[in-house]
């Protein structure tokens, strides 16, 4: 039986009593290999005179080969199979996240300086001068996550509590790069103005806003609503977020081919929340030549109110020297549609609209998806930037500084257009980067 490759990364991990003497262990992975499947982490369980346990790490090629694997496995001599794991279920288990201390208690006399009778003093300096809040309480380190669950992912509209796991997951990014607090907040709302009197009394608590996974076009009046209405940092990570490392990866892509930027020729196909937010800042770069395509109409007058150029998909991919697809359609973009030398940036994720490899084997000069160009490489260090400098606001400057902060800690000896997501530098580059424009 044939099986559809899967562009999407499947991983189960393995365990098996494997004989303690040579030659078995090996006979095992040969077995697994065998079918196809890339072998990740390999670790040693528990080690027995007749017997250890391991955990193979499987890369599967498509849903439910792990059974086929299985089944061969169980045939082999000195090899027992004990269980079968998966392990992003298994890292969700009790969530990702926890509300803890910053104080010890070990005595009534902490208690009685974090809570009552001492807390009283503090309130009352808040109450005289709100702005000790910064300084007396979490806020100033505390984003608001939110969501209403109307653009999950590629996943589409699958409501606020099953987007709750893709919040945790920018929560633990913030507490991991830059050491800010996110909170998740599920909103079970559609309606823009609901949404919009909902995070307006919420925002007191937090110290910025960050919007994530609503739906185009209501994202773009909810954004714009909360700028007017709050002072402070407010920012739709779809839109920004996206639009700030993919400027990165074409400052890359511009040093490595000598490509000027602002005379090239870019094709943006999708024109929703990322690449809305995308043709917005790369007209403010100074990006002269902006086609845009979508099967919405709407969003195509959108981006020709902002100064970018309606098109197709078949013209751009005619003309565009560098093409950004954010469709969310896997797929979209067949191999034979590609010219030499063109920039193919696929961002849909999971699956994006043609795979990097595909693409570059097509021609393609340079090729990347949306895991290797992922807005998580801007947004902690934007967030950390605004809120180091009390910024009321994120402003096109300061996306462009810390675009141009990721690009320059990408290797240029590999030609990588950004660099890796757990750089701590980077991270650190980028809030400099920002709080400097913050101030210009």
């Amino acid at each position: 039986m044939r099986h559809e490759q899967s562009s999407e990364l499947i991983i189960k991990n393995l365990r098996v009593y494997v004989l303690n003497q040579p030659g078995y262990f090996a006979s095992l992975l040969t077995i697994i290999s065998n079918f196809g499947v890339n072998i990740g982490d390999v670790k040693l369980l528990k080690r027995a005179d007749q017997s250890n346990i391991r955990e193979v790490e499987m890369h599967l090629a498509y849903p439910g080969q792990e059974e086929e694997v299985i089944s061969a496995i169980k045939e082999l001599e000195g090899i027992e199979f004990d269980s079968i794991l998966d392990p992003v279920l298994e890292i969700h288990k009790g969530g990702k996240i926890e509300m803890c201390n910053r104080v010890s208690i070990n005595t009534p006399g902490d208690i009685r300086s974090i809570y009552t009778p001492g807390v009283a003093e503090v309130c009352r300096l808040i109450q005289k001068n709100p702005e000790a809040a910064k300084e007396y309480t979490s806020i100033a380190n505390t984003v608001a996550i939110i969501t209403n669950g109307t653009a999950i992912l590629g996943l589409g509209d699958i409501g606020p509590v099953a987007g709750m796991p893709v919040m945790e997951g920018k929560a633990v990014l913030f507490k991991h790069l830059v050491g800010i607090s996110g909170i998740p907040i599920l909103i079970d709302e559609k309606e823009p103005q609901k949404i919009i009197d909902t995070i307006v009394r919420i925002a007191p608590t937090f110290g910025a806003i960050k919007l994530e996974d609503f739906k185009a076009p209501e994202c773009f009046e909810i954004e714009r609503a909360l700028e007017e209405k709050l002072t402070m940092p407010v920012m739709h990570d779809d839109q920004h977020g996206t639009a700030t490392v993919t400027l990165a990866a074409l400052l890359s892509v511009a040093e490595y081919t000598q490509r000027n930027l602002h005379e090239s020729v870019i094709g943006l196909i999708g024109l929703g929340a990322a690449g809305t937010g995308i043709a917005r800042l790369l007209l403010s770069f100074g990006a002269k030549s902006i086609l845009g395509a979508d099967i919405d109409e709407g969003a195509k007058k959108r981006i020709a109110s902002m100064g970018a150029t309606p098109s197709d998909i078949n013209e751009i991919m005619k003309s565009a020297d560098i093409v950004i697809a954010t469709t969310g359609v896997p797929g979209l973009i067949a191999p034979d549609m590609i010219r030499p030398a063109q920039v193919i940036l696929a961002l849909s994720n999971p699956n994006p609209e043609i795979l990097p490899q595909q693409a570059l084997a097509a021609g393609a000069s340079f090729a990347a998806d949306g895991r290797g160009v992922n807005n998580a490489l801007a947004f902690p260090g934007l967030f950390r930037g605004a809120l180091n400098a009390g910024a009321i606001r994120f402003t096109d400057a300061m996306k462009i500084a810390a675009a141009q902060a990721i690009a320059a800690k990408a290797n240029r000896e590999h030609k990588e257009l950004v660099p890796a997501l757990l750089n701590p530098e980077v991270h650190k580059a980028v809030t400099e980067a920002v709080e400097r424009a913050s101030h210009a």
